[in-house]
């Protein structure tokens, strides 16, 4: 005989779950799950077109590592309570709307040299 798992609780295949009685006051499990999908998507960096354009534009590849960093960094920051997030790496600049993890906008080195970054509320430096 198989066994069934149903929201970590083991049934045998001949009880299905929904015909079980629930404790008074215990919250329906099934409806109120958050999909896998969706925590994903929250979680996950994003970039903007905006950004896009200007990282094809000039030219900077982002490897695994250093996406990786990037989203460490969005971590700290979103600890602290920022908005808006300045993070700097070795030769780039990525400006980062924290709440919804979103790349606004990246300049490499050159493009970085003589500029003022505004409405920002914090920056991260990655070393």
């Amino acid at each position: 005989m198989s066994d069934r798992l149903t929201i970590g609780q083991l049934y045998p295949a001949s009880v299905h779950p929904s015909t079980l009685q629930r404790p008074a006051g215990s919250k329906n499990l099934v409806n109120s799950e958050v999909s896998f999908e969706s925590v994903l998507q929250k979680n996950m960096l994003k970039f903007s077109h905006h950004a896009a354009k200007r990282l094809e534009q000039r030219g900077i590849e982002l490897g695994s590592r250093q996406l990786d960093q990037i989203s460490s960094a969005v971590d700290k920051a979103a600890a602290k309570g920022s908005k808006e997030s300045l993070i700097l790496m070795k030769d780039m600049a990525l400006i980062v709307s924290v709440a919804n993890r979103t790349v606004v906008t990246a300049m490499d080195g050159n493009s970085m040299k003589d500029n003022v970054f505004t409405q920002i509320d914090s920056a991260v430096i990655i070393s």
